[in-house]
């Protein structure tokens, strides 16, 4: 499959740049503020030799991420797999780990609780986000390794890399790609890949 190179694309377009598999350093960034008109999506996504289009929080990048405050976490996070929905997207070849997603399936955001940022079996009494969405924006996820190994209270919950709206709006705090752009980056990815945010 050939991409686009250097300057952003709205996707990994064919019939461009070819970018080979095995790819393990990728990095969103954020756009200059002045460049942030309404049209432009609030950050780029660099995969190798390709720059897209990616959206990433409200309230942009922050080393001190804090659970609800709107900000994508700035850093370097392993990808540690994640899920999909079986129901509306072909299961392919993919280097890592990916597993059906269903209606009782969850993820914890209750400080308090001792399931923190983990996925939960629903119902769960402490508060949760359902990952079972009918808006398409978690048909395609990759859980980045965010306040998982350790967990810090309060320290953020639920950072993914998933599918983005049509016009790109602003996360909660996770980043996202268009849907037929992470599932052209999946099958490209090293074991061992890791997202740099800054």
């Amino acid at each position: 499959m050939k991409l686009v190179a250097k300057k952003p694309a709205k996707s990994f377009a064919r019939g461009q740049v070819e970018v080979k598999r095995g790819l393990s350093r990728l990095a969103a960034t954020r756009l200059p503020r002045e460049s942030q008109a309404q049209e432009i999506p609030l950050g780029r996504f660099h995969a190798g030799p390709v720059v897209v289009a990616c959206a990433i929080g409200r309230a942009g990048i922050r080393q001190d991420k804090r659970e609800g405050d709107r900000a994508t976490p700035g850093g370097a996070f392993g990808l540690l797999g994640g899920f999909f929905r079986a129901d509306r997207v072909l299961r392919k070849a993919w280097v890592s780990p990916m597993r059906p997603a269903g209606p009782s399936d969850g993820w914890c955001d209750d400080p308090e609780s001792a399931l923190y940022n983990r996925r939960v079996a629903l119902p769960c009494r402490a508060s949760h986000e359902n990952l079972w969405r009918a808006d398409r924006l978690y048909d395609l996820v990759i859980i980045l390794d965010y306040n998982i190994h350790p967990r810090r209270k309060n320290r953020g919950s639920a950072i993914f890399l998933h599918c983005a709206r049509p016009d790109y709006a602003p996360t909660e705090g996770c980043i996202a790609l268009r849907l037929d752009d992470l599932r052209r980056l999946l099958p490209r990815l090293a074991r061992k890949a890791v997202l740099t945010v800054r």
